[in-house]
């Protein structure tokens, strides 16, 4: 920096930042390693002419210096720079309060081309604001270093000095030199407590080696030297009985030496401690301080009764009164949860009568009586009464679980001179619904406590009650003074509370209470809410529903009835729930207009008439009756002119077909006497039902018209009935061109044909048919190729005999593996199936 441009008659000249020095001819050095942030770094330099009173400032900059990359040569472009060696001295050391003599000798510095010497120094160490004025200087001429006075390591730990060689006319021809000077440490600092006083606390009767604390102690010599390695010690301990701690040498840990510290005996320990440096050693520097274990309370000690038996006294029916206080003995710490008491009524509380709870200020039990007692029940009652701690017992080393301590409580009850007493003191008292006024409902007496009975009491109702009831003043009997039902304003909750008093001769007065609960009678009819419907050609069933205002068991389920016995042959009523009944015909019905009477029954048996009316309408909804049906009256049904006419006119028609038919049997057919199988075995003569198709097939055999070529037929109307009787008729080899035998010479046999007519039994059909119908089934399953269709019925193969199992459906009705055992007897075939089954 170019100070004499700026104030040439500088005399002083300082740096606002301690971490530079500016020296007479400008240059500027740092004085200890810098560390230069992203941020430039700014400090002022303060020029000062003392004589003309003149200062100024010169504000320096510090910026990062950017490193230039260098290029790259080539091993034969390299270029060496010679530089000129440099004596670098190893760092001296000072004795730490060093006696001298002083100025004392610490270095020596030369150059081999200046002969001026300059130094300027700096000292690091803890708490240092200002460098120490005067404590080193250098000889100008031979460069000789010295120290004035001694030095204190703990506050000047060492010292960086820079030596600055010059020529006689100011030239320094070589940078400055960095030289060291480290301060030996000298043990002249004993070790001390970081605390005054230590304080632990240790549970009583805690195991040898529990940890209860540790001493720290510290020392301001160089660390990590015999000078800061501390040992420590117990001198003494107070109270001065067996040893209850040991201290660890090298740690400063207190742990737990006694088998047994007892806070009832000891409560609290006093340790003199001492520190020693130099490892401990004799000749090393020391301090002792104090520590103080107090011993924590544990409940080893059961709390006691002071006695074991206490009496007292209490008037009957006194409520929520003390009758007595306990106390107890606990050699525990005085507030503490191991002394704290907690009592409790063992025996003789079953009416929860008594009640004890603990006075916290003085640990003391109070017995109290929370509900009152009566001298004619029980003269005296007995409790026995119990104490524990809060907190839970914890029994001491080498010592015996203690019993609970108890004591008994003698209570003696005094008789008082008392009301009447209503038992129970709540009567409920059920009326029925609608009741008539001044019906007795019940009796409510009192009686005399002292006396046992009920004779002089009189009985009223105070007024501003509900007034559904009265009560003689006598004999207590309740009467209805209203009739009670439950659709009437103040009776819709369905119960009142009435006050009695009862009034002894000596005017006392007892009180209790009458609740009137109105029950629900069944006072209304069901009925059906809707009793009109229309009912079209379906004839679909109408839901009848009836309501009822009465409450369960008064109402649903209900019971339907159809009162008129016409309209019940006619109409069905079947059930759907409690409430819904279905309605609908029992038969074809003419259309019209019904009104049925319904009965409707409920629960408790009340019976409500209703009459319903269906519209009986040929119709696909409702909305199509456009009202034509005729209407029923006096529950008959009036037929028309014409719908009797008609049904005339079918019955002779009816008759006149029966007629023909059994003219033409009686004509043609002989008949003869039934075999013992035709009864059950005859094929039955039916009717088709309509008219077939007309078929073309020399497989099938027409009829004959004659009766002598067997058989014939009756056609009537629209309806055609076949008979097969015996004669002539067609066989199926006859068809074919090769006729062998007739049904009449398979029942006569040799072929020989009877003329009687009789129906043929049915193993005579069997027989004569069986082998035709088979042969008749083998062709038709034929086609012109004379290949079998497959959309006919094929027969199977033998498959082997019955089986002895019966029908192999039966597996699954099965439930059991002992029922499966008839599967082992199948058939090989049937292997597989009874596998399948076992499975299963």
């Amino acid at each position: 920096v170019d100070l004499k441009e700026c104030l040439q008659s500088a005399e002083f000249i300082s740096s606002s930042d301690g971490n530079f020095k500016v020296l007479e001819d400008g240059s500027v050095y740092t004085t200890s390693a810098l560390s230069l942030s992203a941020k430039k770094k700014t400090f002022t330099i303060l020029l000062k002419d003392i004589q003309e009173q003149i200062q100024k400032k010169i504000h320096v900059d510090l910026v990062k210096e950017e490193k230039k990359t260098p290029k790259t040569r080539h091993a034969r472009d390299t270029v060496l720079k010679r530089t000129k060696r440099r004596w670098g001295p190893i760092p001296s050391v000072m004795i730490e309060n060093s006696l001298g003599p002083f100025p004392l000798q610490i270095q020596q510095v030369q150059s081999d081309t200046a002969q001026n010497y300059t130094i300027y120094y700096s000292a690091s160490g803890p708490g240092i604001d200002q460098d120490p004025k005067g404590l080193f200087y250098i000889e100008r001429e031979t460069g000789n270093i010295f120290a004035t006075r001694a030095v204190d390591r703990e506050q000047y730990p060492s010292f960086q000095i820079i030596c600055f060689a010059t020529t006689p006319d100011g030239y320094s021809p070589e940078v400055p030199l960095v030289h060291t000077i480290r301060i030996e440490d000298d043990n002249d600092n004993a070790p001390y407590f970081t605390q005054d006083l230590f304080e632990f606390c240790v549970p009583e009767n805690s195991r040898p080696g529990v940890v209860v604390g540790k001493v720290i102690a510290e020392d301001r010599d160089e660390p990590y030297t015999l000078h800061t390695t501390l040992k420590y010690r117990i001198v003494s301990q107070t109270p001065p009985i067996t040893p209850a701690f040991s201290l660890h040498g090298d740690t400063g840990v207190i742990s737990v030496l006694l088998p047994q510290l007892d806070r009832e005996l000891v409560p609290s320990y006093t340790l003199l401690v001492e520190v020693r440096d130099m490892a401990g050693q004799p000749f090393g520097l020391c301090t002792t301080g104090t520590v103080v274990v107090k011993i924590e309370d544990t409940n080893d000690n059961a709390p006691s009764f002071k006695q074991l038996q206490y009496e007292t006294r209490v008037e009957e029916n006194r409520v929520n009164v003390e009758i007595l206080r306990v106390s107890v003995v606990d050699l525990d710490e005085p507030g503490s949860p191991g002394s704290g008491a907690v009592y409790e009524i063992i025996r003789g509380n079953d009416d929860q009568a008594f009640e004890i709870t603990t006075d916290k200020n003085t640990n003391e039990g109070i017995l109290c009586v929370v509900k009152g007692l009566d001298y004619e029940t029980a003269k005296q009652r007995v409790l026995v009464i119990g104490v524990n701690n809060e907190a839970p017992y914890v029994l001491a080393p080498h010592s015996q679980q203690l019993s609970q301590s108890t004591s008994s409580v003698t209570v003696h009850v005094l008789d008082v001179d008392e009301g009447p007493v209503f038992k129970p003191c709540l009567l409920r008292l059920d009326v029925k619904e609608c009741e008539d006024i001044g019906t007795a409902i019940g009796r409510y007496v009192a009686e005399d406590p002292e006396t046992g009975n009920s004779e002089g009491i009189r009985y009223r109702i105070p007024p501003g009650q509900c007034n559904w009831i009265n009560i003689d003043d006598k004999s207590g009997e309740v009467r209805t003074v209203r009739v009670l039902d439950r659709d009437m304003g103040e009776m819709r909750r369905g119960q009142c509370n009435v006050t009695v008093l009862a009034i002894d001769r000596n005017g006392k007065t007892g009180t209790g209470t009458i609740q009137v609960c109105i029950v629900p009678g069944n006072k209304n009819f069901p009925r059906i809410a809707q009793t009109d419907y229309i009912m079209c050609r379906d004839r679909k069933p109408i839901c009848l529903t009836a309501e009822d205002a009465d409450e369960a068991p008064y109402s649903a389920p209900f019971v339907y009835r159809i009162t008129d016995r016409n309209l019940a042959s006619m109409w069905k009523l079947t059930p759907h729930d409690d409430n819904s009944w279905y309605l609908s015909p029992k038969s074809d019905i003419p259309y019209g207009v019904y009104e049925i009477p319904v009965s409707v029954i409920d629960n408790g048996g009340k019976i409500g008439e209703n009459i319903v009316r269906v519209n009986l309408c040929d119709c696909v909804t409702p909305s199509e009756c456009d009202g034509r049906s005729r209407q029923l009256t006096g529950g008959n049904v009036t037929l028309g002119l014409w719908a009797i006419l008609a049904m005339i006119l079918g019955s002779l028609l009816l008759l006149l077909i029966l007629i023909t038919i059994c003219g033409c049997c009686g004509a043609g057919v002989m008949h003869r006497q039934v075999t013992d199988d035709c009864a059950n075995h005859n094929l039955i003569i039916s009717n088709t039902e309509a008219p077939g198709e007309e078929v073309m097939d020399h497989n099938i055999i027409p009829l004959q018209n004659t009766c002598d070529q067997g058989g014939y037929g009756v056609k009537t109307g629209e309806q055609q009935t076949f008979e097969m009787v015996k004669g002539r008729g067609h066989t199926l080899e006859s068809v074919k061109g090769g006729g062998h035998q007739t049904l009449g010479s398979v029942k006569e046999g040799g072929g020989q044909p009877m003329m009687d007519t009789c129906r043929y039994s049915y193993s005579e059909w069997h027989n004569f048919t069986h082998p035709r119908l088979g042969e008749k089934v083998h062709l038709c399953r034929q086609d012109e190729e004379q290949k079998h269709s497959e959309d006919y019925l094929l027969s199977y193969n033998y498959e082997g005999k019955g089986s002895l199992a019966g029908s192999v459906g039966c597996c699954s009705d099965q439930h059991e593996e002992e029922a499966l055992d008839f599967l082992d007897q199948l058939e090989p075939k049937f292997r597989t199936l009874a596998e399948t089954c076992i499975k299963r």
